[in-house]
């Protein structure tokens, strides 16, 4: 996803793709962060928008940038973790909008094995 030289910074998330039409925001890291891109790409080409985010770090996660993107895509937001859902990217995701109004998170994490 990144060219090797690609700068990151500790708390500071990044939008690796976005269009003005999106209309979800996917929130991924690692394996989940390069399938969601490759999901964005094929609900492109049917005409589903969605904004894909990584967040680089869950501690500390960037707020602002997670509730500036979710307003953008109507405050519907998905994560997707590979590993289960308690104490992950989901659960610090739905902290950073608890204050937040009309906002719907929907976690998809590995529920058993």
């Amino acid at each position: 996803i990144y060219k090797n030289d690609e700068q990151f910074q500790i708390g500071k998330a990044k939008i690796v793709k976005q269009s003005a039409n999106d209309q979800v925001l996917v929130i991924g890291a690692g394996v989940t962060l390069y399938e969601a891109v490759k999901a964005a790409e094929q609900l492109a080409a049917t005409g589903v928008n969605i904004r894909v985010m990584d967040p680089f770090t869950i501690k500390p996660l960037d707020w602002a940038a997670v509730q500036n993107h979710s307003a953008a895509c109507g405050g519907r937001v998905v994560t997707v973790e590979d590993h289960y859902p308690e104490g992950g990217l989901g659960d610090a995701v739905l902290a950073s909008l608890a204050t937040v109004r009309n906002t719907v998170v929907k976690k998809l994490a590995v529920n058993a094995v």
